[in-house]
């Protein structure tokens, strides 16, 4: 019940300065609401940027043939610095890449851990025309496990069939923006249609079964026209094989199960495909995931957003001061008060709790102003970058409510104190 009354006495002293308990107040706002803007516009970037990551397959394994470094291709000069004799590096033929039966002894040795192998060969762009109609695409042969780890979809048509990917058949799916520029936007009347592609001097006719629809990277600005945006047409894998006139592998993505320490496969992976090139003087296998790299992003951006909060926390520590001057003034005004309860009877302890709870309440009600304030201002601040995540940090609003409750207590204490321990004879004579 004490508690109670001294809440409402806090209250009611409040009520009688508005003013003066506003501009109190206004340290801690500003405090805890910058201190919530700055970590609900990290933690909302860093959402962000993990979606995007994790939809470039940020848990994908990334296997690529490359240079093996020897000390043989390190020149010194007498400074005793080296550096490497590019002209001395070989370039890779197909024999030198990973092959089919290698893939597949992989995956019967990590059947566990691997749900599928995307797979996507970059065979070059061009520009379809038809008559006075055109279309710039980048042709590229893909497999079911890019299928997967990219989510393609149509809108119309098919994907390939298992024959059409199995065969390398000459069939591709394109864009509707392709759709557009050749067949007026009429995607059904372009299935079924044959393309003829002119690639390094040939030519060759890819029939159409499947449309998808073209989605601009939000990263990416188009500096080109609607017409003449080049998109991607898709054809089976062994199809692109075929006019490269390969049949190995300089690189392909591993999608993990779930659940697996993908930081372990990935050590894993590079080790069992290096087994192939022990006696390869010039090239080896390197395996990476993203997930790594987002980690050490995700610790960058929590660093940074720390050290910015704790920067914008200084002014908490400026309104606890201004919250401790502000007790003192009230104990001066409020002496004969003070005196006139120790003359009653009222131990030093209630007289410290009431000023402490007071202090309290002040910075308890400018943390929660503080805190609806800066929610605001992080969502102000997510729609300015234009991103769309909007993730409050609720581990900040805990802590700045805590830390404005803390510095009521810590700023509080000396005023309470001087009150409780005032001489109530002094006090009763204050004026």
């Amino acid at each position: 019940m004490m508690l109670l009354e001294n809440i409402r006495l806090a209250l009611s002293g409040l009520k009688s300065n508005k003013m003066r308990a506003l501009l109190t107040m206004l340290g801690i706002i500003i405090g805890i609401a910058s201190v919530i803007a700055i970590m609900t516009v990290g933690n909302s970037l860093t959402v962000e940027l993990n979606k995007e990551f994790d939809s470039m397959g940020a848990s994908n394994i990334e296997v690529i043939v490359t240079r093996k470094i020897n000390e043989e291709d390190y020149s010194y000069d007498g400074m005793g610095m080296s550096y490497t004799t590019v002209s001395s590096y070989k370039t890779p033929t197909d024999s030198d890449y990973i092959d089919k039966d290698m893939i597949k002894e992989y995956l019967d040795t990590f059947e566990d851990k691997v749900y599928a192998i995307s797979a996507v060969e970059d065979v070059g762009s061009t520009q379809i025309k038809d008559g006075g109609l055109y279309a710039n695409v980048g042709i590229k042969g893909i497999n079911y496990g890019w299928i997967h780890a990219n989510k393609l979809e149509v809108t119309d048509g098919h994907l390939f069939a298992d024959g059409e990917m199995r065969n390398g058949s000459r069939v591709c799916v394109v864009s509707d923006k392709l759709v557009n520029n050749l067949f007026d936007g009429d995607a059904r009347a372009a299935l079924g249609q044959d393309l003829h592609v002119d690639l390094n001097g040939k030519s060759y006719v890819f029939n159409i079964v499947g449309v998808y629809e073209y989605k601009q990277n939000s990263y990416y600005f188009e500096s080109v026209s609607e017409k003449d945006i080049s998109t991607d047409m898709y054809i089976p894998i062994r199809a692109a094989k075929s006019i490269l006139h390969t049949s190995n592998y300089a690189q392909f993505s591993v999608i993990g199960n779930t659940g697996i320490d993908i930081n372990q496969f990935v050590d894993d992976t590079e080790k069992y495909f290096n087994k192939y090139y022990e006696h390869n003087r010039d090239f080896e296998v390197m395996a990476y995931s993203m997930n790594s790299y987002m980690e050490d992003m995700n610790d960058m951006m929590s660093k940074l957003t720390l050290a910015i909060s704790v920067i914008a926390g200084i002014a908490l520590l400026v309104g606890g001061i201004g919250v401790m001057n502000i007790m003192l003034v009230s104990i001066t005004e409020r002496t004969r008060e003070i005196g006139t309860r120790k003359a009653l009877g009222a131990p030093n302890s209630s007289i410290r709790i009431q000023f402490i709870v007071e202090s309290i309440v002040i910075c308890l009600i400018g943390g929660l102003i503080g805190m609806l304030l800066g929610i605001g201002m992080g969502y102000a601040g997510i729609k300015i970058m234009q991103a769309e995540e909007f993730a409050v940090s609720v581990e900040s609003i805990l802590v700045s409510i805590g830390f404005s409750m803390g510095i009521g207590v810590f700023f509080g204490f000396y005023p309470a104190n001087k009150a409780a321990k005032m001489d109530p004879i002094e006090a009763l004579r204050y004026e």
